[in-house]
């Protein structure tokens, strides 16, 4: 499966009708990965993960896949059972994490490996960090608090993501995260939305989130010491989507966000290199 040099190569054929960047897949516990090869001196591995809602191949995700490969870095993206069935509602955590272990074990456990996660996807990666031994994670839009009313502790953990939005009927906007936070959350007793804080401060790797300023999920705050650096995406939501007053569109931010992430993914991997 893994020639331990960061390299994938997987037995199989190219998916029927996949994209110039879907070489190869596999299936995995009710899951399905689209594998890309890096391209010249290998130089590890990124194992995207998607939200709640959608898939690795739009948004973000999808151009760190088109740009990492030709970096030297092999990209593994993962479509979580329910989303392959069809499904709308995410499994359990625990299966969610429990797919995420059986991936990396059919890659032959990649080395070097960074996690990289949108929403949900990022709270799987922070949860599954140190079991799956990643040398780091990329959170896009690390989902603090699902909108509502949250607890008194998350309140504490809101950071200056709290209360930005005004009172009365939620945008439009907020209303998208809402429906997100219904699907990534919504097994939690309604007005008590605990904290994903405690998730993002155990990860026990370097993790670089890319938060917009106006996530209605919250800004969660930089912690040098368990090396969580927090990069703020401006005039962006929760799915980076922007608005027409602030100038910039939401390929501008998707840009930005992928810039930064590729950067910090590769200088990660080398870090990490023996």
């Amino acid at each position: 499966m893994h020639t331990g040099s960061g390299d994938i190569f997987l037995p199989g054929t190219t998916t029927a009708g996949a994209s110039s960047t879907d070489r190869t897949s596999l299936e995995v516990d009710g899951a399905r990965v689209f594998l890309v090869p890096a391209t010249g001196a290998p130089a590890g591995t990124v194992v995207l993960l998607h939200g709640a809602a959608s898939g690795t191949d739009v948004g973000v995700l999808s151009v760190l896949a088109r740009r990492l490969p030709a970096r030297g870095v092999g990209v593994a993206r993962l479509e979580m059972p329910y989303r392959v069935a069809g499904r709308r509602a995410p499994d359990r955590p625990a299966r969610l994490d429990a797919v995420l272990h059986a991936v990396m074990d059919a890659l032959g456990r990649p080395r070097p490996v960074v996690l990289a996660g949108r929403s949900m996807g990022s709270r799987v990666a922070c949860r599954c960090a140190r079991t799956t031994g990643a040398a780091g994670v990329v959170a896009f839009g690390f989902p603090l608090c699902p909108p509502g009313r949250p607890s008194a502790s998350a309140k504490k953990d809101f950071g200056r993501g709290f209360g930005q939005d005004p009172p009365g009927r939620p945008s439009a906007s907020a209303k998208k995260d809402l429906e997100e936070a219904a699907r990534d959350g919504g097994r939690e007793p309604r007005g008590s939305r605990p904290s994903r804080l405690p998730e993002l401060l155990a990860a026990g790797v370097p993790v670089l989130v890319l938060q917009g300023d106006r996530d209605t999920f919250g800004m969660p705050g930089p912690d040098p010491a368990r090396h969580i650096e927090v990069h703020v995406l401006a005039g962006a939501d929760h799915a980076m989507r922007t608005r027409r007053k602030d100038g910039r569109d939401e390929a501008e931010v998707v840009d930005e966000a992928a810039a930064v992430a590729t950067e910090w993914i590769i200088a990660r991997l080398a870090s990490a290199r023996p």
